[in-house]
């Protein structure tokens, strides 16, 4: 595509008042405005087919096929003429509604010896598979009168992952800290826990423990021994409905639960216990069968990354019914959502009770900050007031919820998004360590 510049455009329109003053004043010579133009016109002509064609430049574009959620993505391009290069070369990449340009998704690249390259920096805003459809490039001719103008479609795609950096950088640490609550005797016998050995009975053990047979047949106390129990199936269910769409810090809430419940998972898997993973919204999206095994891991994580957004409402009603249709033994099933209203809440109440009778589940539900700011803060206005009301009114709602959860038999975990990975590892530890799975 070839047209005009601005410098063109004002070129030719600059020879209109001049024709007109012109023309008062010298009649005879009214015609030198339409010369004028005439000229201004010939010069595009020979701007346009002077230098290089729209369709000779060469231009790649290289990026990384993946990434994961708020990382940052260069975009290389590389530009290279065969003849008659210019001196820049402005490029534009189309981009997609799961990536964003803090800087603009525009740049100058500076031709040297016909050849240029800049990078633009992208934003993995949100999972899923982001495609590049195009890549635009524009020049001027020789003149800068006229754009010569080109989109090449490239089709790249990058692949949006969730976030896997916590699970890098403290996986390992969390796995060793912990991992010893699964090798050390216990000492109280807990529901569910599995006999290790008999030891001799010491000051501080349970009397519960003492094993009266075995203690008369050698003529001394002997306790029995218990270790953790392995192999345990954990369940994450994530809601993917509208409201954990929403962003907290500029992350929606999916994505938050996604990287909390990737990095619990490579714990559990670490320790022996069994994990699947569970998507649902207006009704399940996903459900994968228990996996052993730290290799295991990538398959947790591919399917993490195919949960989509949604702006359907949850149906918790038909999602944990079929979920506890799926489990054939007692399950910690570990729920990342949203109390959006009391309405849904009482919804979501009376479908897990009914996982209570086998399972156990536990909710975790990250803390709105905004809400409590929006609290906390002078009002100044009359919309400071009514928005700190309306605020306040949904913390109260959140908090009878909660307090119905947990007097319902149901553990309840609200933590802060920036910690709730931590904060949902110690919890599942806590309870493998109680013997409560």
């Amino acid at each position: 595509m070839i047209y005009p510049t601005a410098r063109a455009v004002f070129l030719a329109a600059a020879g209109g008042p001049a024709a007109l003053v012109l023309g008062v004043a010298f009649p005879a010579y009214w015609y030198v405005g339409v010369g004028w133009t005439l000229f201004v016109f010939a010069l595009t002509v020979i701007d346009a087919v002077s230098g290089a064609w729209p369709r000779e430049p060469v231009a790649e574009l290289g990026i990384d096929n993946s990434a994961s959620i708020g990382a940052d993505v260069p975009a290389q391009v590389r530009v290279a003429f065969p003849r008659s290069a210019p001196r820049t070369v402005e490029v534009i990449v189309e981009l997609s509604d799961l990536l964003e340009a803090p800087e603009g998704a525009r740049a100058t690249i500076a031709i040297t010896e016909a050849r240029g390259q800049a990078t633009i920096h992208l934003l993995a805003a949100r999972r899923g598979s982001a495609r590049l459809p195009a890549l635009w490039l524009r020049w001027t001719g020789p003149m800068g009168l006229v754009w010569k103008q080109r989109r090449d479609p490239c089709n790249a795609r990058v692949i949006v992952t969730p976030d896997v950096r916590p699970v890098r950088e403290r996986g390992a640490h969390l796995f060793l800290r912990s991992a010893m609550h699964g090798l050390i005797a216990q000492l109280d016998r807990g529901d569910g826990a599995e006999f290790e050995s008999l030891a001799d009975f010491q000051a501080g053990m349970d009397r519960r423990a003492i094993d009266w047979k075995q203690s008369a047949r050698h003529s001394k106390l002997l306790a029995k021994e218990y270790r953790t129990e392995r192999n345990n199936n954990v369940v994450f269910a994530l809601d993917a409905g509208r409201t954990m769409c929403e962003p907290l810090d500029g992350v929606p809430r999916m994505d938050r639960a996604v990287s909390a419940a990737l990095l619990a998972a490579y714990v559990a898997l670490k320790l022996g216990d069994r994990v699947s993973l569970f998507g649902f919204d207006a009704k399940p999206r996903i459900a994968s069968g228990a996996v052993s095994g730290a290799r295991s891991f990538g398959l947790i994580q591919r399917l993490a990354a195919e949960l989509d957004y949604s702006t359907e409402e949850t149906n918790y009603t038909l999602a944990l019914t079929t979920l506890g249709g799926r489990l054939n033994r007692r399950s910690l099933i570990v729920v990342f959502t949203e109390f959006s209203d009391p309405t849904s809440a009482e919804l979501m109440l009376r479908a897990a009770t009914r996982l209570l009778d086998r399972h156990l589940v536990l909710f975790v539900v990250l803390d709105d900050e905004e809400l409590g700011d929006i609290t906390a803060a002078e009002p100044e206005t009359a919309d400071d007031v009514s928005r700190a009301v309306t605020a306040a009114e949904l913390l109260r709602e959140r908090r009878i919820v909660t307090t119905r959860l947990r007097h319902a038999g149901f553990h309840v975990l609200e933590t802060p998004h920036n910690r709730v990975g931590l904060k949902l590892v110690a919890y599942y530890i806590d309870l493998k360590r109680r013997n409560l799975l």
